[in-house]
């Protein structure tokens, strides 16, 4: 399977917050635009030092995490954050990966959106059986 990159934009979820209750003006909100690999193995969202530094998102909390090559690292965790694909959102955590590491999109934004990868074109995709919003499994 090849590598599955997604463009997507990363918002402060604060000041998206405060743009909504007129604190901050909407030119404010600290927002980027970034390639990520969709990861399947991976089940946080994960971004790295320099987008947790331009954002300025608060630490909330630490976890460790395994790597790809089986080390285990430390990872400030990082909220809110809002993530837009498309017609879709997440909204939620991240882990804050060492320097300028690849940005992961895993499972539990994934579900939540309710995207998928397209097996033939390896590419993120809205979920075909709902097109206009994000359908959640309860069960």
């Amino acid at each position: 399977m090849e590598k599955v990159c997604a463009e997507v934009k990363l918002i402060n979820g604060i000041d998206e917050g405060d743009a909504r209750n007129r604190i901050i003006s909407e030119d404010e909100i600290r927002v980027c635009s970034i390639d990520i690999l969709v990861d399947t193995g991976s089940y946080m969202l994960a971004i790295n030092e320099h987008i947790q530094e331009y954002l300025q998102l608060p630490v909330v909390d630490s976890k460790k995490a395994q790597t790809a090559d089986h080390r285990i690292i430390d990872c400030d965790v990082v909220a809110p954050i809002v993530l837009l694909f498309q017609n879709r959102r997440f909204t939620g955590s991240a882990m804050v990966l060492p320097g300028d590491s690849e940005p992961l999109l895993g499972a539990i934004p994934l579900e939540e959106m309710d995207v998928l990868i397209h097996p033939l074109r390896q590419e993120l995709i809205v979920n075909p059986e709902h097109p206009l919003y994000a359908q959640l499994k309860l069960k």
